[in-house]
């Protein structure tokens, strides 16, 4: 059976409202997705590293009540689990965390051709861990897997971005799917919207670009100037991380559903893309409103859903 491998960071994110801590959610839209795909029953595992405290314990229990295959995690013990302060709505943020002297020490899980790879966030970026990730990354596309890139980093971390584009650039090239939100596009390309950005950008590296915007419409750009728009759907605009985590995980879910292979995303149809990206915004609306993840028996459903699809996918 194909799976989903979730390449990204764990870290705990500590909610602050009027200077008081209101609530401790496990961060990172790739951590959040895994564990969403992983409740719809598709087998994924999370590739990542937290510290052998109570901290790490918590992201590692959480991740594997929801069914993750926690194997490829790094527990260090010469360091600590990373934190998040978030303030002003996550405008702003005090990141905590000690790290050792050799980072991202993974054991690497087994891919497969057609398995999705998704990887991102601020570990696509950093040394040291990158130099891990994008050869465990470029092995996966050696695979025949389906790579798909968040560029997206923790909104709010000033960042030299001409220091970190060449990473950038690079990791679009080795993606299939790129899936970013405006403030991504804010970050990375200050000043350029989502059709000059693709176009500028995305589309020499890239043939498939989904853009979501702050309303949470969604438009695919397509190389060769394809472009449609989705409209957004209704609910779960305060709570962004569940949103995006759970419109990640409805678009790898959505294109094990629907047989898309490594070799044939190139040429899916409008009506597919209509049902996976459809598919994707109603699970991460639920996801936003349920604090990131699917509500029991909506989960129950696309389980049994993705379940008949990819049993169907295997026997042929």
């Amino acid at each position: 059976m194909r799976k989903i491998i979730a390449i990204g960071e764990s870290v705990l994110d500590t909610v602050f409202e009027g200077g008081q801590p209101v609530k401790a959610l496990v961060g990172g839209r790739i951590a959040n997705a895994a564990a969403i795909a992983a409740d719809m029953g598709v087998p994924c595992a999370m590739v990542s590293e937290c510290g052998a405290d109570r901290v790490g314990d918590l992201i590692v229990d959480y991740l594997t009540r929801h069914h993750v295959d926690v194997s490829a995690i790094d527990r260090y013990t010469n360091g600590t689990t990373a934190l998040s302060a978030m303030f002003d709505g996550g405008q702003t943020l005090v990141n905590y965390g000690v790290y050792p002297d050799n980072r991202f020490d993974v054991i690497w899980p087994r891919i497969d051709e057609n398995d999705i790879v998704i990887f991102g966030s601020s570990y696509a970026i950093d040394v040291p861990q990158r130099e891990r990730l994008y050869e465990l990354v470029t092995y996966a596309a050696e695979r025949k897997a389906i790579i798909i890139y968040l560029p997206g980093f923790q909104h709010g971390i000033n960042r030299r971005i001409t220091y970190v584009m060449p990473a950038i650039l690079e990791n679009l090239e080795t993606a299939q799917l790129v899936i970013a939100h405006d403030r991504d596009l804010h970050d990375i390309f200050p000043g350029e919207g989502a059709q000059e950005a693709f176009a500028n950008h995305v589309e020499f590296y890239c043939n498939h670009y989904l853009h979501i915007h702050s309303n949470l419409a969604v438009t695919r750009f397509t190389a060769g100037g394809g472009e449609h728009s989705y409209p957004a759907t209704a609910g779960g605009e305060g709570n962004l991380l569940g949103w995006q985590a759970g419109f990640t995980a409805g678009v790898a879910c959505g294109l094990l559903q629907h047989g898309v292979t490594h070799d044939t995303l190139d040429t899916i149809g409008g009506d597919t893309w209509q049902a996976i990206v459809g598919t994707a915004q109603q699970i991460a609306t639920q996801c936003a409103l349920g604090e990131n993840c699917l509500p029991a028996d909506q989960a129950e459903r696309y389980r049994a859903l993705l379940s008949e699809a990819m049993n169907a996918d295997d026997e042929r």
